[in-house]
């Protein structure tokens, strides 16, 4: 091959590059643009979630986790009983 064909074959070969990777950057940016509006749809359904069931319960979730905090505080005592209570049982 002459000097002038490797020339003329490298450029084609560096146009070509240019034409696949802007073809292959073009769809990435229209995958994301996709992605972004689908994101910003999640994020009004959740807000939505939030503020008609989410909210309201968290009066109910305060009650729960202060009967569960005075339920942990209260069962060590009785474990010490219930192990005394096997000890006379068995005889220890």
């Amino acid at each position: 091959m002459s000097t002038d064909t490797m020339i003329a074959l490298s450029v084609a070969e560096a146009a070509l590059l240019v034409v696949i990777l802007t073809i292959a950057l073009t769809r990435v940016r229209q995958g994301l643009a996709g992605i972004s509006s689908g994101l910003a749809a999640l994020a009004g359904a959740l807000a939505t979630v939030e503020s008609q069931h989410l909210r309201p319960l968290g009066g109910l979730v305060a009650q729960v986790n202060e009967r569960l905090f005075t339920i942990t505080t209260v069962l060590p005592g009785i474990a010490a009983k219930a192990a005394f209570v096997v000890r006379k049982v068995l005889g220890g």
